[in-house]
C-alpha cells in the first residue's frame, strides 16, 4: 500500500475531497473509527509530536474521544461533532484549531507517518482504494495545518484556498 506524503508549499491553494462514506462503513462505522483513532492516538503518544497533546491521561482520553467524533462526522457518519465546532464548517474549524500551535512540515510528516501505520493495521479489513481515498483527504488537508516554516516564517492557511473538490 503506497500512502505517499507530498510537501507543503506555503501559500499554495490546497484542494481536497472529504472521505467517502464507504470508508466509514468499511472501517466499521463508529466502532471501527474509534478503534482506528484510538490506535492512532496511542501511537502518537509515543511519537516525536506527543508534546502537542495533553500529558494527563484523562485529558488525552478526551482528545481521543473528541477527534474520533470529528473523523466519524467528516467521513459521513452521524453528526456527533456539531457542538464542538459551534456551527462552523468542520474543515475550517479544524484548520483554525491548529492555528494555536506551531505546526511544522516535520510535525505534519510525523503525524501522517503515525496515521499511515495505524491505517496499515486496518488494511486487511478495508479495501485499499477506500484507505487511499481517506489518505488523500488526510495528506492534502494536513497541508492546511502547517503554519511554521523552516525559513522562520509563519503562514496561516485561509479556508477559501481549500475549496473542496466534489
Amino acid at each position: 500500500m503506497s500512502l505517499d506524503i507530498t510537501p507543503v508549499e506555503k501559500g499554495k491553494a490546497v484542494h481536497f475531497k472529504t472521505p467517502p462514506i464507504a470508508f466509514f462503513n468499511a472501517i466499521g462505522r463508529e466502532k471501527g473509527m474509534k478503534e482506528l483513532m484510538y490506535d492512532f492516538y496511542d501511537k502518537i503518544y509515543e511519537s516525536d509530536i506527543a508534546h502537542f497533546f495533553p500529558q494527563d491521561e484523562n485529558e488525552f482520553e478526551q482528545v481521543k474521544e473528541k477527534n474520533t467524533k470529528f473523523f466519524i462526522q467528516i467521513c459521513g457518519g452521524p453528526k456527533v461533532y456539531e457542538g464542538e465546532s459551534g456551527g462552523m464548517d468542520l474543515n475550517e474549524y479544524m484548520i483554525r484549531i491548529h492555528d494555536d500551535f506551531s505546526i511544522t512540515e516535520k510535525s505534519r510528516i510525523e503525524w501522517l507517518g503515525t496515521m499511515r501505520e495505524a491505517l496499515r493495521d486496518k488494511a486487511k479489513y478495508v479495501d485499499q482504494e477506500l484507505i487511499e481515498e481517506f489518505w488523500d483527504y488526510l495528506e492534502n488537508f494536513s497541508k492546511l495545518t502547517v503554519n511554521t516554516f523552516s525559513d522562520g516564517s509563519t503562514y496561516y492557511a485561509a479556508y477559501t484556498q481549500a475549496d473542496e473538490e466534489n
